[in-house]
């Protein structure tokens, strides 16, 4: 069984931390679906910062289930270390450290991938965080490959991470100026996961099952970590564990359960977030839902720009439910 500490995973397929998406409504139904684990989007070392009602909702851990992750970004040991007994304190049972987040406003400010150019810093950076929290509180990494494909120094950073007491690791295989485009390489996450003795988890371009179990058999990873894939499409978790631990494709999800997930998300997203914002928040998830399913006759192109219209949280949610429930019942009819 996968442990980070003294945490036992229930599954080695987890939740990648995205910012505008891995809110505490998407992780608690990653959980709920097979994630072993499911990361908080980032959240910025300069207490400054924190006042604002995007990172307030982003240190709210209410209900989610253990072990709960909290990931941080900073360039400052102090700041850092600080940020995480704070976080520890609100709830955090895990705290992550991103060094992998390529986008440019995180880069500027020195943070994010930018500090794969720096590894006295990067050592610093983990030993402050991990001194700064209780023993049984684990602290993980999750970098790229390097900076760019002339610098991949993912091997030294990994070595310095267990040096610095991190618990476990997760290795996107692409470089900082990669960003997301090309294919993501395994051999570096290979290469890491044999200088390492920690838990190492790979990342990038694992959207089926298949691919997960060829990515875990090319790299020798602990586990794979799942993004872009889970867009949409949050069972992914549970098919991907079903295939690895069974060798084939997990049964289909009946359209009643599949339309019960994807109505009970939006039910607590506007929860989260109120009217104002929930009805905004969940028009993406209502996107990417709708490019996942098959067109039907209550599926209809004109579905989606009226989804997105919508001015409340009632007429949105009523205009979903009459089109699931129509999805649904087509099945239900034909068996």
């Amino acid at each position: 069984m996968l442990r980070i500490g003294s945490y036992a995973l229930g599954a080695n397929v987890v939740l990648a931390p995205m910012a505008g998406v891995t809110d505490r409504p998407f992780r608690i139904l990653a959980r709920q679906l097979g994630a072993g684990l499911a990361a908080s989007e980032m959240l910025t070392s300069d207490q400054r910062l924190w006042h604002t009602t995007k990172s307030r909702r982003r240190m709210d851990h209410s209900g989610e289930p253990s072990p709960r992750v909290v990931q941080l970004a900073g360039a400052d040991p102090a700041q850092l270390a600080e940020a995480a007994r704070i976080n520890v304190d609100l709830g955090a049972e895990i705290i992550d450290i991103n060094m992998g987040c390529p986008a440019k406003k995180v880069c500027n400010r020195l943070c994010g991938s930018a500090l794969l150019r720096d590894e006295l810093l990067v050592s610093q950076l983990l030993e402050a965080a991990v001194r700064a929290v209780p023993a049984a509180v684990p602290v993980t990494l999750k970098t790229r490959t390097g900076w760019d494909r002339e610098h991949r120094n993912g091997v030294a950073i990994a070595r310095i991470a267990e040096q610095s007491g991190i618990a476990a690791l997760a290795i996107h295989g692409r470089t900082r100026a990669d960003f997301y485009e090309g294919e993501a390489e395994y051999a570096t996450i290979a290469a890491i996961k044999d200088a390492v003795r920690i838990p190492v988890f790979a990342n990038g371009d694992i959207s089926t099952p298949q691919q997960a179990r060829s990515v875990l058999q090319q790299t020798a990873a602990d586990g794979v970590m799942v993004g872009r894939a889970a867009h949409g499409a949050p069972w992914i978790f549970g098919d991907m564990n079903y295939f690895l631990l069974h060798g084939r494709s997990a049964p289909a999800r009946p359209r009643r359960e599949l339309r019960d997930i994807m109505l009970a998300h939006l039910e607590a997203i506007y929860a989260f977030y109120g009217e104002e914002h929930g009805v905004r928040i969940a028009r993406k998830h209502l996107g990417w839902y709708l490019r996942n399913l098959p067109p039907g006759p209550t599926m209809t192109p004109a579905l989606r720009p009226a989804l997105m219209a919508a001015g409340s949280t009632t007429a949105q949610f009523a205009m979903a439910r009459a089109a699931l429930d129509g999805w649904a019942e087509m099945e239900a009819q034909a068996a």
